[in-house]
């Protein structure tokens, strides 16, 4: 079969073209319908409680937004306005967020019908439209052993739109994971304080450092996407293991228990060494799996972080 030409120009029909942008837009509304839906049921008081606070000092009156504390509720102004509203402090400045991204080759893996970068697409989506929802700023950094794509922090709904599109249409250019790059880059284009999360698996040497070094002046939160089967091997006979990265593959016996046992303890040591970095690097962390909801994970460190304020 002769393969179209790839020129440009030469390239997809038209109709093709508006085909594959058709099926790319509505990759991206399932994506924030799906995000509206976990943060308006599980989230947005989360986010807030956790990164927007109560301040000392007061500053001004704004009208009651879902989510926000009640016990910030003005109850003379509202009486005479008519209206909810709740008291401003001065810790609710505007922030910025940053979400770093791995979109490295092992971060398309998946076994069970969703990839690390679904799952990590997913919660960037919702810590997004959480921080717009609280007026804050969205800023994305997605990076293999380069950076893939940097977009500014902005604020607003068409912005998260367009951080949604690039990582649903995301083709990196390099296989390979350097998170300490890209937190050096992070570094060069955020200098005021940002809360950032860094989603990724993890697959990578020497990071504790780097994070170390970033959570001195960021609010930094690791979140290591995780599949089922790079925890244990199905029962499967003769499967062929590859690394996404490097392209090394070896052929093991996945019906010989010893084997399996093997690969649970060797996966086990693997995220053992990988939690010992983050507790080096003094950052908060969370292991999300990719047959699991995200939510809960999200949930629990909010709620880990809300109880150490």
């Amino acid at each position: 079969m002769t393969q179209a030409p790839t020129r440009r120009g030469v390239g997809l029909t038209s109709a093709a073209a508006r085909a594959s942008t058709a099926e790319l837009l509505r990759k991206v509304r399932r994506v924030e319908l799906n995000a509206r839906r976990l943060l308006n049921n599980h989230f947005l008081g989360e986010y807030r409680s956790v990164f927007k606070g109560r301040g000392i000092d007061f500053v001004d009156n704004r009208e009651y937004a879902p989510g926000d504390d009640v016990r910030a509720i003005n109850w003379p102004v509202s009486a005479r306005m008519h209206a909810t509203f709740v008291k401003q402090f001065e810790e609710e400045r505007q922030l910025t967020v940053f979400l770093l991204v791995d979109v490295s080759a092992s971060a398309m893996f998946g076994s069970s019908g969703r990839s690390k970068l679904s799952v990590a697409t997913e919660m960037a989506a919702v810590l997004g439209f959480a921080a717009i929802r609280s007026h804050d700023r969205v800023g994305l950094l997605a990076f293999t052993n380069r950076v893939e794509k940097y977009l500014p922090p902005r604020a607003g709904r068409q912005h998260m739109l367009l951080l949604i599109r690039e990582l649903v249409a995301i083709e990196p250019e390099a296989p390979a994971t350097d998170i300490g790059a890209a937190l050096s880059f992070l570094g060069h284009v955020q200098r005021k304080t940002a809360v950032v999360f860094v989603l990724s698996d993890y697959y990578a040497e020497n990071f504790a450092l780097p994070l170390r070094v970033a959570a001195r002046r960021h609010d930094l939160v690791a979140l290591a996407i995780t599949d089922p089967t790079e925890l244990e091997l199905p029962e499967a006979g003769l499967v062929r293991v590859e690394d996404a990265e490097t392209g090394q593959s070896i052929l093991v016996d996945a019906g010989d228990k010893g084997v399996r046992q093997r690969y649970a303890r060797l996966a086990s040591q693997a995220r053992i060494l990988r939690d010992s970095q983050f507790a080096a690097a003094n950052v908060d962390a969370i292991e999300v799996r990719t047959d699991e909801p995200c939510v809960k994970p999200l949930l629990r460190i909010l709620r880990r972080r809300e109880r150490r304020k």
